[in-house]
């Protein structure tokens, strides 16, 4: 019997006057650990201190998380954000060298929300930065004068994609996905293939080709149907990576 697969999950930098903290939401946490069966351990987002080899050195996968702030437009050659933008340059600079090279080296990915956003900037994709500005698409923000459980519920359908492994996994070609984000995909990474869509057509699911394992991207956050709800599509989702951590966990031991 192997150990629990490691998963490396970067954290978000944030000021509380007048320190710096290193910080990951406990529900991501909370949905490696019940869902995927691991153990989760905080990668420092610390760039002059990280080596990023040996990092993966240490990890069976990697899983980007959400977060309130936003990849830096100049990583996508897009225009300076808005004034009061929430940005965060030291995940930024950890996160997407390392998404990158976990993928050359087979280690499993799995990105949710803003871990969508970076692996698609960090393979070459763009982003509008308000989707609900952009004209053709829906309005996908929370409203944040709701309570959480209303927040993170059901918010639209997405179409799930014939032959890709979300629909392998909820056994249906379709799906019901919260919605928490302001960004989303403009332009699509080269070498990955779309997983889900949603009904203005805006990309909600993508895997990347051609590298040995798992390495998924979603826009929603499976993580509180995991941990909340319970969600049975959200656990297989889950599951699916934690097996493709045992699988590369137990490839390591040999």
């Amino acid at each position: 019997m192997y150990p629990k697969p490691l998963i490396g999950v970067p954290a978000d930098r944030r000021v509380i006057d007048p320190h710096p903290f290193q910080m990951v939401g406990e529900k991501y946490l909370a949905a490696l650990i019940n869902g995927a069966d691991a153990l989760p351990l905080m990668v420092p987002v610390m760039p002059d201190d990280v080596d990023i080899d040996e990092l993966l050195q240490q990890f069976d996968g990697i899983f980007l998380t959400g977060s309130y702030s936003n990849v830096e437009p100049h990583h996508y050659d897009g225009e300076p954000s808005e004034e009061g933008t929430l940005h965060d340059p030291h995940r930024d600079a950890v996160t997407l060298p390392l998404v990158k090279r976990a993928l050359e080296c087979g280690v499993p990915v799995f990105a949710v929300c803003r871990g969508f956003q970076e692996l698609n900037v960090a393979l070459g994709g763009s982003l509008h930065q308000k989707v609900h500005e952009v004209e053709g698409y829906n309005n996908h923000l929370e409203n944040k004068a709701d309570p959480l459980e209303t927040q993170y519920g059901p918010s639209h359908a997405v179409t799930l994609v014939e032959g890709g492994l979300l629909r392998n996994l909820a056994g249906t070609d379709s799906a019901i996905v919260n919605s928490l984000h302001a960004q989303g995909v403009a332009r699509l990474a080269k070498g990955v293939s779309v997983e889900a869509v949603a009904d203005d057509g805006l990309i909600e699911a993508f895997r990347v080709d051609g590298v040995q394992g798992f390495a998924l991207a979603v826009q929603w956050h499976p993580e509180w149907q995991v941990t909340v709800t319970k969600n049975e599509f959200s656990m297989q989702i889950f599951k699916a990576f934690g097996d493709a951590c045992r699988a590369r966990a137990a490839e390591r031991q040999v």
